[in-house]
């Protein structure tokens, strides 16, 4: 079966970075769009990062552009996002999901399968 497991989180200052991974099996990520999305507690899950199948395309929310990278290694089936410059308000639990909807990848609804999630927790 399709499965994304996401790793690299946990606890950093501010002003740190960290790596998440996405890894994928049961599917080849190369035919699809990932997304990276967080969810705060209380608070909504937004979209942070899209990648297009070849890393061709990619979109940045404002409040990560310049301090966030993703991209994406096909032949490992995996896709990254570098954080850097870490702030308290990026902690969250961080998601990768896979669309093969691109046109629509501000849309969590557009995304086939979700991966379980890393903390990503940001001291000040």
């Amino acid at each position: 079966q399709v499965q994304l497991v996401e790793s690299g989180g946990g606890l950093v200052q501010a002003g740190g970075s960290l790596r998440l991974s996405c890894a994928a099996s049961g599917v080849t990520i190369s035919n699809y769009a990932v997304g990276w999305f967080r969810q705060a507690p209380g608070k909504e899950r937004d979209l942070v990062a899209a990648i297009n199948w070849n890393g061709g395309s990619i979109y940045y929310a404002d409040n990560v552009k310049g301090r966030f990278t993703t991209s994406r290694d096909n032949a490992k089936n995996t896709v990254y996002l570098q954080m850097n410059s870490l702030k308290p308000e990026d902690t969250a639990v961080y998601y990768c999901a896979i669309t093969r909807d691109y046109s629509n990848f501000r849309f969590d609804t557009s995304y086939y399968y979700w991966g379980q999630g890393t903390q990503v927790t940001v001291s000040s």
